[in-house]
């Protein structure tokens, strides 16, 4: 095509017809730009396309992590619930509502005591902040939810911190100083195992009962039902949040 407008120009000169060979000329021009702009274009539309994959990639990854996360939370729900119905027990004894029975009180109090606290999975979201790249989600929703979320587990982090300071005070300096805990743990473990762990080591009724008269003591169980039900609710929070970024995240997926 340009070597066409060239021969038009060549005998438009020679013709010394210079109007139309500024018609010409600026058709050559024409041509050179839109040339550029469709070299743009394509090039854009490729620059495109590959941030597109980098972000699908990056939502790839939360989903897997969110995923992980949930069964993550609903096993942490289940841990909590039956810490609170264990404390619950306890405040029983205390109340002397139900007989105690040393195996039972070992049982429900190690339930309260030994607990792990919550360890998320946001491997893919922390590479994607320290990376800079959190611009390149085009999905706001999916960034602010992401953001808020980061947020709660501030939250949940918080009060689990505040439990491990209120047993480390309150439970553990009563506990650890009245009961031989190599027994209560050999009795703990046989308990849960079936017997397959461990020893049903014999224990301390004495020891128990020093323990159901100690004010403090007690109240360790108050506060830790009061604490785990606050990180029941934020596990739940967590779970509701979790469960409509897995869907925003689909609803990108099935764009493609």
């Amino acid at each position: 095509m340009i070597k066409f407008f060239r021969k038009i120009r060549q005998k438009t000169i020679t013709d010394n017809k210079f109007s139309k060979y500024l018609f010409y000329a600026i058709g050559e021009i024409i041509l050179v730009v839109i040339g550029i702009l469709i070299a743009l274009a394509i090039n854009n539309n490729n620059g495109e396309r590959k941030t597109r994959i980098k972000e699908l990639n990056y939502l790839s990854g939360i989903k897997s992590d969110l995923n992980l996360n949930l069964i993550e939370l609903k096993t942490y729900i289940t841990i909590r619930e039956k810490s609170m119905n264990s404390a619950e027990t306890i405040l029983g004894f205390f109340k002397n509502k139900k007989e105690v029975i040393p195996d039972e009180f070992n049982l429900h109090n190690l339930n309260v005591q030994i607990w792990y606290p919550f360890k998320k999975n946001d491997n893919t979201y922390q590479e994607l902040i320290n990376s800079g790249n959190l611009a390149i989600l085009s999905n706001d929703s999916i960034k602010n939810i992401l953001l808020n979320m980061h947020l709660v587990y501030k939250q949940i982090a918080f009060l689990e911190t505040h439990m491990q300071y209120d047993f480390k005070n309150y439970m553990y300096p009563i506990y650890f100083s009245t009961t031989d805990l190599e027994s209560d743990i050999s009795n703990y473990t046989s308990q849960v195992s079936n017997g397959t762990k461990g020893v049903r080591t014999v224990l301390s009724k004495e020891k128990i009962e020093i323990l159901l008269n100690n004010q403090t003591f007690k109240n360790s169980f108050v506060l830790s039902i009061f604490n785990n039900n606050r990180v029941v609710v934020e596990y739940k929070n967590m779970i509701i949040m979790t469960e409509k970024l897995i869907d925003l995240i689909d609803s990108e997926f099935k764009k493609e």
